[in-house]
């Protein structure tokens, strides 16, 4: 079995969120080192064919990826599907049920924005969306910086687009039994992304890892762009308590706004079970 120790397992493309294509992504990625690749983008298998193509023509590992959005005690959890058949009709139908509805929500983002002076913040994104389908409040971010409301894409967040402003607007997305269930179903390990982003209190957080793995979850990721250099302690010690496998992934989406760059991480720390070893079946 081949060992890799530079897995980037975690990045978008314009298929969701991210401004490059997948291509470019899997150039950038291998001129970083990376080993074994995985494009995730949010609730979209349409990539993959793509990405797939394109770390077979720079030489890299490619396991097949998706980030589904999940609500979980009334927050947005993110789940990582890994090594799935990307054709599963059961994971096809659940993702798109699962973006059917962010018109509706971008629309009344629009609507928010609206009554506090910012017109048209709607058809404004629309331009940085490359899957209208996908539209998100990461469009909108673009779009007020580069109208000149705000410097960058972390102060829309911190001014218009997080909770109790004026353009942010809850979802319901997947539950976290639906995810799990169809990434399983299409013979793929689900993973619970970047933990330590949700700021759980210590009883909610054993109750999602309980309840992802009771669900037939199996892995979290370790290291990652968002956890600090503490956290990959934290989450190294998680793993091992609740049995799962350990993931790796930048959340790269874009040269212009991402903290972390494709194949830069920290390694994961000696003796962690990794989820490409689970999955060594499925690298393609």
């Amino acid at each position: 079995m081949k060992t890799y120790r530079n897995a980037d397992l975690h990045c978008h493309s314009v298929v969701s969120d991210g401004t490059l294509t997948p291509e470019q992504l899997a150039t950038r990625a291998h001129a970083n080192g990376v080993e074994l690749w995985a494009l995730t983008d949010h609730d979209e298998v349409g990539g993959q064919q793509r990405a797939q193509a394109a770390a077979r023509a720079q030489g890299m590992g490619y396991l097949t990826g998706v980030e589904i959005s999940v609500t979980f005690i009334g927050q947005t959890v993110h789940i990582v599907g890994l090594g799935f058949d990307a054709n599963n009709p059961g994971l096809v139908q659940g993702l798109h049920a699962t973006r059917g509805g962010r018109k509706q929500r971008a629309m009344e983002m629009s609507e928010g924005l609206a009554k506090v002076g910012i017109q048209g913040a709607y058809e404004g994104a629309l331009p940085y969306v490359g899957n209208p389908e996908l539209i998100s409040r990461t469009h909108f971010a673009r779009f007020l910086v580069e109208s000149g409301v705000c410097k960058d894409t972390s102060e829309v967040f911190r001014k218009y687009l997080t909770e109790g402003k004026p353009g942010y607007v809850p979802h319901r997305w997947a539950t976290l039994k639906d995810a799990v269930t169809w990434i399983a179903g299409a013979g793929g390990v689900a993973v619970i992304a970047h933990p330590a982003r949700y700021k759980f209190t210590p009883n909610e957080e054993y109750a999602l890892f309980t309840e992802f793995k009771a669900h037939g979850g199996r892995g979290v990721e370790v290291i990652t762009g968002s956890h600090s250099e503490a956290e990959y302690a934290v989450y190294a010690q998680a793993a091992q308590e609740y049995g799962l496998v350990a993931s790796r992934g930048s959340d790269f989406h874009s040269p212009d706004e991402s903290h972390t760059e494709l194949g830069t991480l920290p390694l994961l720390p000696a003796g962690l079970p990794t989820v490409w070893d689970l999955l060594a079946d499925r690298i393609q």
